[in-house]
Formats: structure tokens, sequence, C-alpha cells
């Protein structure tokens, strides 16, 4: 494909010249081996150039490999390209589960891990951590393996990888037994209740997200995702903190319809299609938008939250939502989470960028004393350096990405400028 291709959302036009399908392995090693720039290309929702090269993007979407389940290990290796929503269903039905899902199942799972994208839940790391194995083709066009297993602190620096590794071809992710999930929604949680009982909120649910436009001082939505045994009687009281239950189904962005939304009311249905805000089926979100996300350090979380009120006349007018939601520490090299339990405050902004991009540095500087980090895939205007300075083992990873790409076949404008400091 030569044509000019843009992202999920339409605010980024990929500048690479052309977009290969290999449909063999051999395919992708020989493209590999025989580009001078190349990166791969997933399921296009990141919202800048972090997937984009001077060369060429391939796609591994025509890949034909079907995923192996190990009963043994309780893994399964899958098509690095393929989205999580092509193979819940088949985990399910084989009686496994992912540990957890993004608010997308739409997403590639390479594409997800690559840039430390991630779910909910206090007790639960971002997608990346459910990575036991990678195998990728290197700048050479030869084909790697690394495992958790076998290559333990190297692997940990190779999975969230930026897209500066390699191709990555299958991955292999840890399986856990198959589990239900009932998901019941509460309206209007005041800011105020959150000093004294997030942690409550944030412990009474597998996964949890709030919601709110910052048109006031409250969240408008609290979605509750709860594991539910068989036999199980629970029923979830009428009222949270002063939020009660909520009489109507909720999409995230409130003009939104719902029907794109995962079942609510307590209706108890498998885990790949409660975990997710958006069902596979049908188009998430708003699609003509912006995102943007900070990580910050779990216990800061009040106070960045009371500082990002502080803005909201100008945050408010060009937002669709915001979103808060907490993710497990982890010791992926290049993770927002390594070694510190998180907090993540999303913006899901109205397109249009001109306005956007002004009020982001004013957020960027509320946040800057919480030490928040920006998403890798999402819109920031945050300096390079500050950035860097984030990430303790980052010569580690240059060192890595060396190793396997000593000419820079990978790198492109986005990792010049965020990893090796030279844009």
């Amino acid at each position: 494909m030569t044509e000019r291709r843009q992202n999920w959302a339409g605010n980024y036009i990929y500048s690479a010249t052309n977009l290969l399908y290999p449909e063999t392995l051999e395919q992708v090693q020989e493209m590999v081996r025989q580009a001078t720039r190349i990166k791969a290309l997933g399921s296009t929702h990141s919202f800048h150039d972090i997937a984009d090269t001077s060369g060429d993007q391939i796609s591994l979407a025509h890949l034909n490999f079907e995923p192996v389940i190990d009963p043994v290990r309780h893994t399964v290796t899958v098509n690095a390209g393929a989205k999580y929503g092509q193979i819940c269903e088949q985990l399910d039905q084989a009686g496994y589960a992912l540990s957890n899902l993004a608010s997308l199942p739409h997403i590639s799972i390479a594409g997800a891990t690559a840039t430390a994208t991630h779910g909910s839940g206090i007790h639960n790391g971002n997608l990346a951590t459910a990575v036991s194995g990678i195998e990728f083709v290197a700048a050479d066009g030869e084909l790697h393996k690394l495992s958790r297993e076998k290559d333990g602190d190297t692997f940990a620096g190779a999975v969230v990888s930026l897209g500066g590794l390699g191709v990555i071809t299958r991955m292999t992710l840890d399986l856990v037994p198959s589990f239900k999930v009932r998901q019941d929604v509460y309206e209007d949680l005041p800011l105020g209740q959150l000093p004294e009982h997030l942690e409550e909120i944030e412990a009474s649910a597998y996964s949890v997200s709030l919601f709110t436009d910052w048109r006031g001082e409250l969240f408008n939505t609290v979605w509750l995702k709860r594991k539910v045994a068989d036999g199980d009687t629970f029923e979830p009281p009428a009222e949270l903190f002063g939020a009660v239950r909520a009489p109507v189904k909720h999409h995230p962005i409130e003009i939104m319809d719902p029907v794109a939304a995962t079942p609510q009311f307590g209706e108890v249905g498998p885990w790949y299609n409660r975990l997710p805000h958006f069902r596979m089926d049908l188009t998430p979100s708003s699609g003509e938008e912006i995102q943007t996300e900070y990580l910050i350090p779990r216990s800061h979380t009040v106070p960045a939250l009371e500082a990002v009120s502080r803005l909201r006349e100008k945050i408010a007018p060009l937002l669709f939502v915001c979103e808060l939601r907490m993710i497990a520490a982890d010791d992926l090299w290049m993770s927002p989470f390594y070694q510190k339990d998180g907090a993540a405050i999303h913006f899901t902004w109205k397109r249009d960028w001109e306005k956007v991009r002004l009020v982001l540095p004013e957020i960027e500087a509320a946040l800057e004393p919480f030490g928040a980090l920006p998403h890798w895939g999402k819109v920031f205007t945050m300096a390079p350096q500050r950035v860097m300075a984030g990430y303790p083992r980052l010569n580690d990873f240059r060192a890595l990405l060396r190793t396997y790409d000593p000419q820079g076949k990978f790198r492109n404008a986005f990792l010049d400028t965020f990893v090796f400091g030279e844009g």
C-alpha cells in the first residue's frame, strides 16, 4: 500500500513511504533485511509519530499464525499483530483468561505492550507484565527469542520496546483460569470524598475507573468491575460515598450512545466482555479525538487531581472525558510504573489540536511536582529531558536497542528525541 494513511483517531498522517503486508515469517525477515528504515505498525491507536518512519511500515495483520495454548505452562503464544479482542473468546472457551485488558479490545497486542498500555486495578500491572516471551526480527533480518525465564533482566528491558527493538512477530502471554465479572456504574461521586476514601473506592473492585468532564467538583461516573465466583450472591450498595447506582446505561463520554459500552447493571458475563469499557464488535469511543495521559506515583493521586481541578475552566471546554485508573508496579525498564504503583490521569480531548496544545503545558506544569510521565503512545508537550529523567534504566535500554539495531534501522524521530536525546 502506498496511499497516505492516518491513525485511528484521524489526528496524525503517517509519512512512511509504503505499508508492507507480509504473509509469512520469511517475508518479514526479508523485508526487514532489505529496508534502510522500517517500523512496525499495529492497530494505529497511537496519537503521534511513535510508529512512523522515513522508510516503510510493516503490518503483521496478514501473518497466518493461530494462537497456541500451552496447558502445562499456562501460556498462549500469539501473532504479535493480533488484536486482544481476536483471541479472548478462544481463550475463554479453553478455560483461560488474561489477567487484565485495556479499555479498548481493538488494540494490537504488540503495540499495547510496547507502550506499557494498561487497564485498571490496584493489583493489576500494565498489559506488558503478562508477557513472558517475545520473538522478533532484528535489523539484520535474523530471528531472536527472549523469555522472562531465560533472559531475566534483559527481558525486562525488551518488553516495553517502544518499537525500537525490531519487528515483534510472536508473543507469549501468561494465562489465568477463566473468570466472570459484573460491572456496576455509580453516578456523581464528589471529588471531596477522595482524600479520605480513595483507597476504599479503588479496593472495592477488581478494576475501577472514575470519569469526570471537569465541569464540576465531582466524578460523573464510577465504573466497578468485580470478579464473580459461582454461587456469589453479592449485591452492591445503593450508594458509594455519596454516589448512587446508575439507573441508565452509560458511555464514558456522556454525549455518546452507550450501545458501544460493555454490559452494566451488574449483569454477570465473561471477563473479556466486562474488563474493557467497549465492545469489540462496535466502534469504540468518539473516534475523532485526541488522547493524553499522565502517569504518577499512586501516593500523589489526590494532590495531583486537585492540581488538575484548578485548571478545570480551561480544560472542560476542550474535553470529552477524563478518566482515573490505578496500575500496579512492575520491573520493566521503560514502563512508567517501574518499581512504583501508579495512577493514570487520562484525557480524551475534542480534536482541536490548536487549542489542546496550549492547555497541555499548563497541565504538565501542574503535575510536575508529582513526577508525572506521559503515556508513550499519546500526545504530550513535555520536554524530552524531563521525560528521559523519569527512566532510571534509560542508558541500559539505549544499549539494548543498539545491540539489535546498531545502525538505527528501527529508530525514528520519536525515539531520537525521547530515548536517545538527539532530536
